[in-house]
């Protein structure tokens, strides 16, 4: 990706990954080749996050295993978030747990109220391996921790319980996409 250009404009537009694909379930690993090909994986990362209408995108949800996601989002204020982290840990996730409407591009048309922090950091590298710390509230904070979550090899309906991971677990056994 080119330094002040669209992300994703020369971006391939990947096939997702599915729930219940095995990639979708298991830790990715550390990436440490910091070349072209990292560059046209966040790049197509972003294409397909875009044609998907998503917020955010790990790269395990194109079927690739490697510790990459990108964002698209806005905070609860409206303020747009865009970026890409490598190799992201969370190492902040606290205060108030809120119970909000969660999807996801692997599970495509369902939703499930999912708790989360309100307030999340995620620390990493960029596509050069030039550290970053970002910080997000509200439903960006909701975004850094569901892609995190992917990359450890969870989807989002790991985190609901009750009648609610029984309707999203249903609703997804029936979906055309899980034929």
């Amino acid at each position: 990706m080119r330094h002040g250009s669209i992300p994703g404009a020369s971006g391939r537009v990947r096939p997702l990954t599915l729930l219940g694909d095995p990639v979708l379930h298991t830790a990715c690993e550390e990436v440490t080749d910091f070349g072209p090909e990292l560059a046209r994986l966040i790049e197509d990362m972003f294409a397909t996050m875009y044609a998907a209408q998503g917020v955010g995108l790990a790269a395990n949800q194109i079927g690739v295993a490697k510790r990459v996601f990108v964002y698209d989002c806005p905070d609860d204020e409206d303020v747009r978030h865009l970026g890409h982290v490598v190799n992201p840990r969370l190492v902040e996730a606290d205060g108030v747990t809120v119970r909000g409407p969660e999807g996801c591009l692997s599970l495509p048309g369902l939703e499930a109220g999912t708790p989360r922090f309100d307030h999340a950091v995620v620390e990493g590298v960029d596509l050069r391996g030039e550290p970053v710390k970002v910080h997000g509230t509200g439903w960006f904070a909701r975004c850094l921790q569901h892609e995190c979550d992917h990359l450890e090899g969870g989807v989002y309906t790991d985190r609901v319980t009750g009648w609610r991971r029984r309707r999203v677990l249903r609703a997804a056994a029936r979906a055309s996409w899980n034929a």
